[in-house]
């Protein structure tokens, strides 16, 4: 048992870590880069964005993590007097909740309603102008989840002392 703990323990850390960091691409550059070309540009270039990364490696990744997360937690609550059980618990919240669940509540909407915009359109560059900021700011909290997901991870697996 401890070693498969071990083992989610890592691949939910690594999953958590490349999350955070292609999230974090996003929020620190990516999305400020496409706010200074002209708005329909920009648009078109992020409804491209999002078609492209529905792919096996980032899907893969990023759903990969939530289902091990959801294992690595039951794993957990089953040993919970284990040291490091409350932070491999936590990181799996953070990660399912902060992460995969923002995304489905916030990112997700936003980003159909970009796919549904017309860049030629008033219309479509207002949805434009919203989702440089109302989406940018939901991939922050992603992100910040994620790497406090791969912190706890972390924390736990030294706790555990393996």
């Amino acid at each position: 048992m401890n070693n498969l703990i071990f083992i989610l323990t890592l691949l939910t850390a690594l999953g958590s870590g490349l999350i955070a960091g292609a999230f974090f691409a996003f929020s620190s550059f990516v999305m400020g880069a496409l706010g200074r070309v002209p708005s329909a540009e920009g648009l078109r270039a992020m409804q491209s964005i999002n078609i492209v990364v529905i792919n096996q490696v980032f899907l893969g990744v990023f759903m990969g993590t939530a289902v091990l997360c959801l294992a690595l937690a039951i794993l957990s609550v089953m040993n919970l007097n284990a040291p490091g059980s409350a932070w491999l618990i936590a990181g799996c919240v953070l990660y399912v909740a902060g992460c995969f669940g923002v995304t489905m509540f916030f990112n997700v909407p936003l980003n159909n309603a970009l796919a549904a915009a017309d860049a030629a359109t008033v219309e479509g560059l207002k949805v434009w102008e919203n989702y440089l900021t109302t989406w940018t700011m939901w991939n922050t909290v992603r992100t910040i989840a994620a790497a406090a997901a791969l912190v706890t991870f972390i924390v736990g697996v030294v706790l555990r002392g393996r």
